[in-house]
């Protein structure tokens, strides 16, 4: 028997209402920003009303990449450095995690429960604390300024493992053993019964670490000294000028909406596999 009360439902319509206000209203006054003229964007307290500059602060910002006195690639530009090193970076830690943890869980060698363990282990590690000899890895690599340089060193996930691992002794033994009998070898089993099932949980990394390699700042902002390989995170910062130099805060509020379209953009076009990635617990 499910109660209705109409009092408790209206509050927590209430609260789950305001919550949206407080979260949007942010974004709200950065879109206002991107569409007003450099004087108006700078104005305390700024309009709340949409100006008439949207086309052309955002036709700046995309196809010539200029703010003021300072000079920056376009915006599409370092959008798309973002966009491949976000999904290499997904597609990395998804794939490596994924055979690491088939091989832990349906493979049989010894000290697998220390190589395990000793994987989990680099999440007590820091990014800062390797981040000195990663650099000088990829440094004497060459990969300085390279693809290769921005998302190799950022692939591996413990986490990720970890989570498929469990999710993998989940999976009934009758399967494998049925497979087996079949006459099925550990990739074709991998293929054909391991990655239907682990669909939902694919997706809901890959929405997670899409967003992590997306966000990144500390490592490019140390190996991509080339502006053709600065992401769209670092472009903001280089828009944001200190010192005596005016800050054209326009375009900087135009460079923020447009880095926040592709990160949203998946995750409502992958909501519902991502929740039932998360949530689900029939195998």
């Amino acid at each position: 028997m499910i109660e209705r009360r109409p009092i408790l439902d209206f509050i927590s319509h209430l609260v789950l209402i305001l919550g949206v206000l407080i979260v949007a209203f942010p974004i709200y006054v950065a879109f206002v920003a991107s569409t007003q003229s450099a004087e108006q964007a700078a104005q305390a307290p700024i309009s709340l009303v949409p100006g008439t500059h949207f086309l052309s602060n955002y036709a700046q910002v995309i196809s010539r990449g200029a703010s003021g006195n300072i000079s920056m690639p376009p915006v599409g530009h370092m959008m798309w450095v973002s966009l491949v090193s976000a999904v290499l970076i997904a597609t990395g830690k998804i794939a490596i995690s994924m055979l690491s943890a088939f091989a832990m869980v349906y493979f049989r060698f010894r000290f697998r429960s220390v190589f395990f363990w000793m994987i989990f282990l680099t999440l007590m590690l820091p990014v800062e604390v390797r981040i000195t000899p990663t650099y000088k890895v990829v440094s004497d690599l060459h990969m300085l300024n390279t693809y290769a340089g921005l998302t190799i060193p950022l692939i591996a996930s413990a986490t990720a493992t970890f989570l498929f691992r469990q999710f993998f002794l989940t999976v009934p033994d009758e399967l494998a053993e049925a497979a087996r009998i079949d006459g099925a070898g550990p990739l074709r089993f991998f293929k054909d019964v391991l990655w239907p099932l682990s669909r939902t949980n694919l997706i809901a990394l890959f929405v997670i670490m899409f967003i992590y390699g997306w966000n990144q700042y500390l490592w490019p902002l140390l190996v991509a000294t080339d502006q053709s390989m600065y992401p769209v995170g670092i472009g903001i910062k280089t828009l944001i000028a200190g010192g005596d130099a005016a800050v054209d805060w326009n375009m900087v509020m135009a460079t923020l909406i447009l880095a926040m379209l592709p990160p949203g953009l998946v995750v409502v076009v992958m909501q519902r596999w991502f929740v039932k990635g998360l949530v689900d617990t029939e195998k």
